[in-house]
């Protein structure tokens, strides 16, 4: 095996890399190598979402068990979630919808998406989604949550993976940046990873799912592509959070 074909082919320290760069979870991480492997690790992000949908799911069941209302209980599902990401995900929802709407050209835009506060567009929208995504969970509260809700967040990344491998760049800084373009082989193992995750999690409705789930993921991108002519790390962000509230409203309709 050559160095290059051994520098693209998915290795086990790839999950540990993509958790040390998508949670805030305390895993024994070799940074340097995590840096060095960044693009080729992006296959591993369904399985990120596997973990912090199920965690997300156990957190509800257990609000259930203690027979804490129904809304308490999904409250209690995005909060963990926000939590083990770091709410980066959110932030990044809310930076698009300041940055794309609040600038009238692509320098201003990603001026506006840099900036760390968030303005009325981004609490606006967050709020919105938040609270779409609050109702949607409360409706699956009793629909086994921890196996449902690691296959929506495993759907739900998948798309930040094939963005960042078919889309070019807006910046040439910045996290997404600095990971660069995943391989073909990344995109192709992702996609296998959250296909079978999704049909062992939802079973058949799981296809339909994840095909709502990157349509939705679709139009971010397209939109980002209008006004910024690529992605970032925060379209990726808001590219989750729309496939990861399809997801929920796609498996509630099925």
């Amino acid at each position: 095996m050559s160095d290059t074909e051994n520098h693209i082919t998915p290795e086990p320290h790839d999950v540990l890399a993509a958790f040390s760069l998508l949670t805030r979870l305390p895993v024994p991480v070799d940074h340097t190598r995590a840096g060095e492997r960044a693009a080729v690790a992006t296959w591993a992000y369904p399985l990120v979402g596997t973990v912090v949908g199920g965690l997300s799911g156990l957190a509800v069941y257990i609000a259930m068990a203690l027979l804490l209302p129904s809304g308490l209980a999904a409250a209690m599902g995005l909060l963990t979630a926000a939590s083990l990401t770091g709410a980066m995900h959110e932030d990044g929802l809310a930076d698009c919808a300041d940055g794309f709407w609040g600038g009238h050209d692509r320098t201003r835009r990603l001026e506006i998406m840099k900036d760390s506060s968030t303005g009325a567009y981004g609490a606006v929208v967050l709020v919105i989604f938040l609270l779409a995504e609050w109702s949607a969970i409360e409706a699956l509260v009793f629909a086994n949550p921890i196996q449902t809700f690691a296959g929506i967040g495993a759907i739900s990344r998948l798309p930040m993976v094939l963005a960042m491998w078919v889309m070019p760049n807006a910046r040439e800084n910045g996290l997404a940046a600095g990971v660069g373009m995943p391989p073909a082989i990344s995109a192709q193992i992702a996609t296998g990873i959250t296909l079978v995750i999704a049909l062992i999690t939802l079973g058949w409705a799981g296809i339909a799912v994840m095909f709502s789930a990157v349509f939705a993921a679709l139009i971010v991108g397209g939109i980002a592509n209008a006004k910024i002519e690529g992605y970032t790390g925060d379209v990726l962000g808001a590219m989750q959070k729309c496939a990861a509230l399809a997801g929920f409203t796609a498996y509630l309709c099925l």
